[in-house]
């Protein structure tokens, strides 16, 4: 694989979203997801580092509901 590809691949964050989209009125969350609606509807203008970040709170928000 290419360098340039290679960096691609690396700037690219793919979605978590798994096709449930329901919000939970308790947490605020996507049942499917676990994001909120303001990291759903931002998450294309997020950058790799933003979207990361977000995917690192998702396992946690999981196990708590």
């Amino acid at each position: 694989m290419s360098p340039a590809a290679l960096l691609k691949q690396e700037l690219e964050v793919a979605s978590p979203c798994i096709d449930v989209c329901r919000i939970d009125a308790a947490s605020g969350y996507c049942e499917g997801c676990r994001r909120s609606l303001e990291e759903i509807a931002s998450w294309s203008a997020y950058g790799p580092a933003e979207k990361r970040a977000v995917l690192a709170l998702l396992p946690a928000r999981k196990a708590a509901l």
